[in-house]
C-alpha cells in the first residue's frame, strides 16, 4: 500500500539522503529577514533587556569601583632625513626620496622601536625606576623587596612597556607617546623621558651604526702601522749592510725623470751633478777653442775679441782723431814741421798701445782655451770614475731599490687608513637626530580613566552583542515551530494547513460549527489534501506527531470528518493502542476495536461503528493490549488495511506519538501518505528533529505538516505573513456584504 520512491502514482516526499532536519535559516527565508529578525527581538525581549542591563551594571560597577588613572602624552616629529656635521662646515646629507611603502615601513619601524623592550629597560636606568616606590605605586604594584637589581629592572621595565601607547596617525609623521598610570606626575614624567631616550636612543644607534667600520678600519691601520714599520727596518738594515748612503726622495725624481729606476744613492746623486758640470765645462771649451782659432786666422784687429775690448775701442777713436788732425796739419804745413812730426809720433805711439792690447787679448783667450780644455779634461775623467762606481752600484741597489718601494707602498697605504680613520672619527656622533619633540608631555588635569560613558557605551556594545548571539544561538538550536514559513525552512516539507488556536471554546465544539475558524482551517487542509499527490488523494493516510498533545487526534477527526462531508466513504482508525481517545469522544465503551482485529481474525464489519456524521464510520482501539508493538508488526494489520481500503474511500490513521515509540513508524511503512502533525510555538529541544530522524529510516510517502494551535495575533509571530489573519466570518446582519 505505501509506494516505492520510484511510484510514477505517488510522490516520494522524504529524501533519500535526509537523516537530519535541515539547517535554520534555509532557502526560504533570505539571510537578512529583518521581519523576522524583528520578531526573534520581540519574542525573547525580556532575554535581551536581562543581558544588557546585566553588562550595563556590570560596566557601572567596574567603573565606580577602579583606581582612577591618568596619561600624558608627548608628540615628536619623525623624518626620514638626517643633517650631518662634517669638520668646520655643515652638509645637508638628505637621504634619497623614499617611496610610499618604504616611507611606511620606516615609520612603523620607528613605532616599534619605540614600543621596544630595550628602550623601556632604559627608561628604568635612567629614572631608577626599579627603586622607586612611587612608580610602583602608580601601578598598583608593591616594590619587590629582596630581589635582585636585575630582576627588579625587568620587572619595571615590563610595566612601563605594558602602559605605554605609542601611536602614528595616517598621513603624518607627528607620533604620540602616551603613557598610563595612576600617578599624574609619574605618568608626564615617564612620557617626556621616552621622547628624550627615543631621541637619544636614533642618535646612538647612529653612532654605532659606524663602530664596525671604525674596529674594522682601526684593526688594518695597527696591521700596516706594523708591516711600514718592518720594512722600514729592512731597508736601512740593508742600505747600511750595502754600504749606499741614498735618499728616496733622489730615487723618486730619478724613476720618475728618467721613466726607470734610477740610482738613489750618494754616488748617483754625485755623478748626475758632475755629469752636468762636465757638460758644461765641454760646452765652455769649445766656445774657447772657436774663439781662439777665430783670433788666429785673421788680423788680430779684426776679431771679435779685440774689436770688443774697451780700450781697444777707446784707442782706435783717438787714433781717427790724430790722423784727422794730422791729415789737417800736413794740408798746411810740411812734413818737417813740428806739430806734423808730433802728431805723427802720438798716431805711432797709438798704434803701438794698440798693438800691444791685440796681442794680450789673444794671449788672454789661448788661456782661456787651455784652462777650459783642462778642466774638462778632469771632469771627464772624474764622470768615468763615477760612472764605474755606479755601474757597480747598480747591482747592489736592486734588492734596495724593491725595499724601498714597498716601504713606499706600506707608508701610502698606511696614510689612506690613518686618513679615512680621522674622518670617520670626526664624522661618527656628530649627526643630528631627525626626531624632535614638538610636545612635552604636561601633568594631567584629570583621569583619563575610568569614563563611566565610555564603559556604560562599552557595556551596552557587549550587551547586545552577547544578546544578539545568545538569541542567534538559541534561534539555530530551537527546532521549535513557531510560524508557519518555518515549515518550509526548519522541516523542509509542504505546509499542508495551519490551524488556528481556540480561545476558550472546546475545540470539539469549534469543529461542529461549520463556520469557525477551525472548520474553516480543516477544509482548507482538506483541499490540500486532495492534490497532495498526483494521483489525488491518498486511499490510506497515516497522521502522527512528534509529542503527545499537539492536535493530532483532533486533526484525525476533522480531517475524516471532512471528507465524510464530501461524500467519500471514510474510516477512522484509532491505532494508538496505549492511550487511545476515540472511543471516548462517541462515549463507547471500547470493548472491541482495532486490537481485536489485529489479535482475531474477525472481519472488519464486527468491530466498526457508525458515526453522527454521514459517510464517516469509526473503529476505535479496543482493549489495550499488553504488546502493542508486537500486534502493529504482525501480518495481520496489513490483512485488515488491506479490506479496509477496499471497503472505503479513505481510510484515516490515527497513531501514537513517534517519539519513545515504534509504532508510528511501523504502521507509516503501510500507508500511502503521512500527515506530520506539530503543535505551533511548542519547545522541543530536538524533539522534531528526533522524531523524523525516526520517521524517515521508514522510508514513508510525507505528505506534509499542519501547524495546529496557531495563534496569528501572538507579537512573535509579526514576521509571519499569517500575523493578524482570521477567517472570513460569516455576516450575522442581512447589511452585511
Amino acid at each position: 500500500m505505501n509506494p516505492s520512491p520510484n511510484d510514477p502514482r505517488m510522490p516520494y516526499v522524504a529524501g533519500d539522503s535526509h537523516d537530519e532536519l535541515p539547517q535554520h535559516g534555509g532557502s526560504g527565508r533570505s539571510a537578512f529577514d529583518f521581519r523576522y529578525i524583528t520578531a526573534a527581538i520581540r519574542s525573547n525581549l525580556l532575554l535581551i533587556l536581562l543581558i544588557v542591563a546585566a553588562f550595563v551594571g556590570i560596566a557601572v560597577v567596574v567603573t565606580m569601583l577602579d583606581t582612577p588613572r591618568y596619561t600624558a602624552t608627548a608628540t615628536v616629529q619623525i623624518n626620514d632625513t638626517t643633517t650631518r656635521v662634517l669638520g668646520q662646515q655643515q652638509e645637508d646629507s638628505q637621504q634619497e626620496m623614499m617611496g610610499g611603502l618604504d616611507t611606511d615601513r620606516f615609520l612603523k619601524t620607528q613605532i616599534e622601536v619605540l614600543q621596544s623592550r630595550g628602550l623601556a629597560m632604559k627608561i628604568v636606568q635612567k629614572l631608577k625606576l626599579a627603586d622607586d616606590q612611587r612608580f610602583f605605586a602608580s601601578q598598583e604594584v608593591e616594590l619587590p623587596k629582596g630581589l635582585p637589581a636585575d630582576q627588579r629592572e625587568r620587572m619595571a621595565a615590563a610595566l612601563v612597556q605594558g602602559n605605554l601607547k605609542a601611536g602614528l596617525p595616517r598621513d603624518s609623521r607627528i607620533a604620540t607617546i602616551s603613557w598610563t598610570g595612576t600617578d599624574a606626575a609619574t605618568s608626564a614624567r615617564i612620557a617626556n623621558a621616552y621622547a628624550n631616550e627615543f631621541i637619544q636612543t636614533d642618535l646612538q644607534r647612529k653612532y654605532d651604526s659606524s663602530a664596525y667600520a671604525r674596529n674594522f678600519i682601526s684593526d688594518q691601520l695597527a696591521g700596516t702601522r706594523a708591516r711600514l714599520e718592518q720594512s722600514e727596518r729592512a731597508l736601512n738594515t740593508y742600505s747600511r749592510g750595502a754600504g749606499l748612503i741614498s735618499t728616496r726622495d733622489a730615487l723618486t725624481s730619478a724613476s720618475n725623470k728618467d721613466g726607470g729606476s734610477g740610482g738613489g744613492s750618494v754616488t748617483t746623486s754625485s755623478l748626475v751633478q758632475l755629469n752636468t758640470v762636465a757638460n758644461d765645462a765641454t760646452a765652455k771649451r769649445i766656445a774657447a777653442e772657436g774663439e781662439w782659432r777665430a783670433l788666429n786666422s785673421g788680423s788680430l784687429l779684426s776679431s771679435t775679441a779685440v774689436a770688443n775690448n774697451p780700450t781697444v775701442s777707446l784707442l782706435l777713436g783717438e787714433k781717427a782723431r790724430l790722423e784727422s788732425e794730422l791729415q789737417q796739419e800736413r794740408s798746411t804745413h810740411l812734413d818737417g814741421y813740428p806739430t806734423v812730426r808730433a802728431k805723427a809720433q802720438q798716431l805711432g805711439a797709438i798704434d803701438k798701445q794698440i798693438g800691444q792690447i791685440a796681442n794680450n787679448v789673444r794671449e788672454s783667450v789661448r788661456a782661456q782655451y787651455a784652462a777650459a780644455a783642462e778642466t774638462e779634461s778632469k771632469l771627464k775623467a772624474q764622470v768615468s770614475q763615477l760612472k764605474d762606481e755606479t755601474l757597480g752600484e747598480q747591482d747592489r741597489t736592486v734588492q734596495y731599490a724593491l725595499l724601498a718601494r714597498e716601504a713606499d707602498t706600506n707608508r701610502q697605504v698606511y696614510d689612506g687608513l690613518l686618513q679615512r680613520f680621522k674622518q670617520l672619527n670626526a664624522s661618527a656622533g656628530i649627526s643630528l637626530s631627525n626626531i624632535s619633540i614638538v610636545d612635552s608631555a604636561e601633568v594631567p588635569g584629570g583621569p583619563s580613566s575610568p569614563n563611566l560613558v565610555k564603559n556604560v557605551l562599552a557595556g551596552l556594545i557587549l550587551g547586545i552583542g552577547l544578546a544578539a548571539a545568545t538569541v542567534f544561538i538559541k534561534d539555530q538550536f530551537d527546532d521549535s515551530i513557531r510560524v508557519p514559513e518555518d515549515v518550509e525552512n526548519k522541516l523542509s516539507l509542504p505546509l499542508l494547513g495551519v490551524v488556528p488556536r481556540t480561545h476558550g471554546d472546546d475545540p470539539d465544539i469549534a469543529l461542529a460549527d461549520p463556520k469557525s475558524p477551525i472548520s474553516e482551517a480543516y477544509n482548507s487542509l482538506r483541499s490540500s489534501l486532495l492534490f497532495s499527490t498526483p494521483d489525488g488523494l491518498p486511499h490510506i493516510m497515516l497522521v502522527t506527531s512528534a509529542q503527545p498533545a499537539e492536535g493530532k487526534t483532533t486533526s484525525s477527526f476533522a480531517i475524516a470528518s471532512s471528507f465524510a462531508r464530501m461524500g467519500r466513504s471514510v474510516l477512522l482508525i484509532d491505532a494508538d493502542l496505549r492511550r487511545p481517545s476515540l472511543h471516548r469522544r462517541i462515549d463507547y465503551d471500547n470493548q472491541r476495536g482495532f486490537s481485536t482485529l489485529l489479535t482475531t481474525q474477525d472481519t472488519l464489519e464486527s468491530a466498526m461503528l457508525a458515526s453522527s456524521v454521514p459517510n464517516l464510520t469509526l473503529l476505535t482501539s479496543g482493549p489495550i493490549p499488553p504488546s502493542p508493538t508486537e500486534l502493529l508488526t504482525s501480518v495481520r494489520i496489513e490483512e485488515v488495511l488491506q479490506q479496509a481500503a477496499r471497503q472505503f474511500d479513505v481510510v484515516i490513521i490515527d497513531s501514537p506519538p513517534i517519539l519513545g515509540l515504534a509504532d508510528s513508524p511501523q504502521i507509516a511503512a503501510l500507508a500511502d501518505g503521512v500527515v506530520f502533525v506539530v503543535e505551533a510555538d511548542r519547545s522541543r529541544r530536538g524533539a522534531l528533529k528526533t522524531a523524523l530522524r525516526r520517521l524517515r529510516a521508514m522510508r514513508p510517502v510525507l505528505l506534509g505538516v499542519v501547524l495546529t494551535k496557531f495563534d496569528p495575533l501572538k507579537a512573535g509571530n509579526r514576521y509571519s505573513e499569517y500575523y493578524g489573519y482570521e477567517y472570513y466570518q460569516y455576516s450575522s446582519s442581512k447589511a452585511d456584504t
